[in-house]
């Protein structure tokens, strides 16, 4: 096995069936020692072996497989993969063992992985920051679906973060992310919290601040509804860090803007985050409940 090219895999009819496959490792901890990586044979059984001396029992390695059709070389993207007899027998340090330690990816976490490497080219510096804002925003939606996902959430803000991914990724390969309102209504599932956040956002908008910090404003804009979120489902001991990552990164968009330009444009600036305030404060109840709300510029 070699991670770095594709190779022609094993029953595909002599080459009828233009499949080829590429494994790539990942490993979730600089500790672990790297052991063989490659295919072995038993008793005429050839099967992919790879070793591991991991640091911790919490330690792992992401085992990724593409596949492209050999003949165009276009990726090609499966929903269903069988793999025979695949085993993992794992022990730690203490002695304790069990066999078949293995996760593997459902359909769902295989297509929100796909849209994160779809999103990555419009991040790039080639792009406008309008564009690499709306990608940017993609990121931060698809990170809060693949955490839905991941703990198997039954609530609808999944749903919601994977669908608002779709629909910026689907804008920015048609070339419409011109078309897409800047201000978005905060969903229903989420609420207006931190009012003097939401008005440093919105002020920042209506000045261009989007040209110069385009990251940090769409992940600020995607920390904030998380947070709402998880206080309205599950209090403030679940929102308090991402209310403070939404207020990290809104200082340094804040600051990256103030270093761009002149005292007046940023007196300006701070008046108009004054005004939004002053708008967005009453909508704040100071409840935990969640209804969504709407935002408009003022």
């Amino acid at each position: 096995m070699n991670t770095d090219n594709y190779v022609n895999i094993a029953g595909n009819a002599s080459g009828s069936i233009p499949l080829q496959i590429k494994m790539n490792t990942t490993e979730s901890s600089s500790n672990t020692i790297l052991g063989n990586f490659g295919v072995i044979e038993a008793q005429g059984v050839r099967a992919i072996n790879v070793r591991r001396t991991f640091p911790n029992t919490t330690a792992f390695t992401d085992i990724r497989l593409d596949f492209r059709n050999s003949i165009t070389m276009q990726p090609i993207y499966l929903t269903n993969v069988a793999l025979s007899a695949f085993d993992i027998d794992y022990a730690n340090s203490s002695g304790n063992s069990f066999d078949d330690f293995i996760q593997n990816q459902s359909a769902e976490q295989q297509a929100l992985s796909c849209m994160l490497a779809q999103v990555k080219p419009y991040q790039q510096a080639d792009k406008t920051a309008r564009q690499r804002y709306w990608a940017y925003k993609a990121q931060a939606w698809l990170n809060y679906a693949i955490h839905q996902n991941s703990i198997n959430s039954r609530s609808t803000a999944g749903a919601y973060a994977a669908q608002a991914t779709e629909s910026i990724l689907q804008a920015l390969q048609e070339g419409t992310e011109q078309r897409i309102d800047l201000y978005q209504d905060i969903p229903a599932m989420s609420a207006l919290m931190r009012p003097d956040l939401w008005a440093t956002i919105s002020a920042l908008k209506d000045s261009d601040g989007i040209a110069v910090a385009p990251r940090e404003m769409a992940f600020s804009e995607v920390a904030l509804i998380w947070a709402a979120t998880n206080q309205c489902a599950r209090g403030w001991r679940e929102s308090g860090i991402h209310f403070r990552m939404a207020d990290r990164w809104l200082e340094q968009a804040r600051q990256a803007y103030v270093n761009a330009h002149d005292s007046q444009t940023n007196v300006a600036l701070q008046a108009r985050i004054v005004r939004y305030y002053e708008a967005y404060a009453p909508l704040d109840s100071g409840e935990d409940t969640c209804h969504g709300q709407a935002l408009s510029p003022i």
